[in-house]
């Protein structure tokens, strides 16, 4: 193969970035696949406290765009495209193949940076109203919800930060957890408790969603201690248990 490259990197988040930094710098001329979304989990994440640097926080979307900058200023190649198929060399030193569609590329080193998607709970319903009521995203479908009451599904910090985010948008956000206390970070917590508009169900889970038409139209929760089965009337449930690679 003629044009065989150094280092090819799939996934576009922040370690995407980060390894293609360093990359660059080590005059390895990455080239970097974004993959279907550039940015990564970060590009939907409102605040972004945690990271060093950011005195005042900064938002995911403007983190993503320092990051590209950073590795493109030390002449990162970036591609918004999709990796579809690979094919890795077993031997010391061998060559690996991939594809970006129709196109056949081929580098001594291939770095794997996609990240992780989000978690479902593994109810029937989830899948019967996925995009008509239930979504695993707030910043992408809270808008759908304004002025209404919704659910978010959860009890660590990506649930706290989910329903902080839509206690902005909604009339009334309800948090089910499923045990007697948050997995999130203290300050998330804190932020929860602050928030008015926001109820929290401890030991309460969802079981069952009801709908008509593919819309959502009540959840369906269990009180963990009694057995007790109730509805809620809520047209949107926001799943937040995490993500898995």
């Amino acid at each position: 193969m003629e044009n065989i490259l150094d280092c090819i990197i799939v996934g576009s988040g922040p370690s995407g970035f980060t390894a293609a930094i360093y990359a660059a710098r080590a005059d390895l001329k990455p080239e970097l696949y974004t993959g279907l979304e550039p940015g990564g989990q970060l590009t939907t994440t409102t605040e972004v406290d945690n990271f060093p640097g950011y005195p005042q926080g900064i938002t995911g979307p403007e983190m993503m765009m320092d990051l590209q900058k950073q590795a493109e200023r030390f002449e990162t190649k970036v591609h918004y495209e999709m990796i579809t198929k690979t094919e890795f060399s077993t031997e010391m030193g061998g060559i690996h193949k991939l594809w970006a569609g129709n196109k056949e590329l081929a580098a001594k080193t291939v770095i794997i940076s996609t990240g992780a998607t989000a978690r479902y709970l593994g109810l029937e319903d989830e899948k019967k109203y996925a995009g008509g009521g239930v979504s695993a995203c707030a910043t992408c479908d809270g808008f759908f919800y304004k002025g209404q009451e919704v659910i978010v599904v959860g009890g660590g910090d990506t649930a706290a930060e989910e329903a902080t985010y839509l206690s902005n948008i909604c009339s009334k956000v309800t948090m089910l957890v499923r045990k007697d206390h948050f997995r999130a970070s203290k300050a998330m917590e804190n932020r929860v408790a602050n928030t008015p508009n926001i109820e929290v169900k401890y030991f309460h889970e969802l079981v069952g969603i009801e709908g008509e038409n593919g819309l959502v139209e009540r959840a369906v929760v269990i009180d963990n201690r009694t057995q007790e089965i109730s509805k809620i009337d809520v047209h949107g449930i926001f799943i937040a248990i995490g993500h898995t690679p």
